[in-house]
């Protein structure tokens, strides 16, 4: 919703104060749509052609980011913290039940209870993997450590790869549209024999390119690009969670104790209270029994 509102006080404020200046609407929506297609069309053209199929798609999803915010709410964190207890508690007692979970999560009981992380492929990949990885008797729980560290930075610069995109597309956006602005003066210069009046006309036209490339810029694109990027940056702390509860188990703290660092370890506007951890916590405890 604030993405929603952002975008329309940025049209007002501009628009409204280019009319209570005395602006008249009339040169700029003569030239908009002409003017959109040179620079729209370029910028889009760009993007396809400094990005792949995936890439794109990719872009295009996170788009949805501006308005919906990351993908980890708090119930989530939550959720994890008592996903992660489950499977910590398995391991403690019997490491030969834990295998099913591990090996084919998909159809595992435990991961089935919370279907938004079960069907996060990264997510039940770290997990697994980590799990599958303290199975084997690692004597140096800092070499797990490492390993995780790196993937995680692998992850999170693939994951911001859509922002970047956005960024590249916004800081070539100005440059499109003094493109726009000089094809204009171009059209402008093979009329140099109307009067006044009209090429007055034309002229305001081709400078709507220079402005639509600015405010596409600094207006629309930029701020998707920062807004997306904050809200990867945002979901990171949820595959950080995993990596904070998992290295503890690795260091042999009791279950308990693993989840607690994770839940200080969590973002405060997302981390689960004490006691609302301990009574799901409790819940399930009950329902093992």
């Amino acid at each position: 919703m604030i993405g929603i509102v952002g975008i329309a006080v940025i049209f007002v404020m501009v628009f409204g104060g280019y009319l209570a200046a005395g602006g008249k609407m009339g040169i700029i929506m003569k030239s908009l749509p002409f003017e959109l297609m040179m620079i729209g069309g370029a910028a889009v053209g760009a993007f396809l052609l400094g990005n792949d199929g995936s890439s794109a798609k990719a872009t295009l999803k996170d788009i949805g980011k501006v308005f919906k915010g990351p993908t980890w709410k708090p119930a989530d964190y939550r959720d994890l913290l008592c996903l992660l207890f489950e499977l910590i508690r398995i391991a403690g007692t019997n490491p030969v039940a834990l295998e099913e979970h591990v090996e084919n999560p998909h159809d595992s009981a435990v991961f089935g209870r919370y279907p938004r992380i079960q069907h996060d492929h990264e997510a039940v990949e770290l997990i697994c993997d980590t799990l599958r990885a303290a199975s084997m008797n690692y004597d140096d729980p800092h070499q797990v450590e490492e390993v995780l560290d790196k993937r995680m930075e692998a992850t999170r610069h693939h994951a911001l790869h859509p922002s970047h995109a956005l960024q590249t597309m916004a800081d070539g956006l100005p440059a499109l549209g003094i493109v726009a602005a000089v094809l204009g003066v171009i059209k402008t210069m093979g009329s140099i024999d109307q009067p006044p009046e009209v090429l007055g006309k034309m002229i305001g036209g081709a400078l709507v390119g220079t402005f639509l490339g600015v405010f596409l810029a600094y207006g629309i694109v930029g701020p998707f690009a920062a807004k997306v990027r904050a809200a990867v940056e945002e979901d990171q702390h949820f595959y950080g969670l995993i990596r904070e509860v998992l290295v503890a188990n690795l260091h042999r703290h009791p279950a308990n104790i693993c989840i607690e660092v994770g839940r200080q370890n969590t973002p405060h506007h997302v981390r689960p209270s004490f006691g609302d951890l301990e009574d799901a916590l409790r819940a399930l405890k009950q329902e093992a029994a």
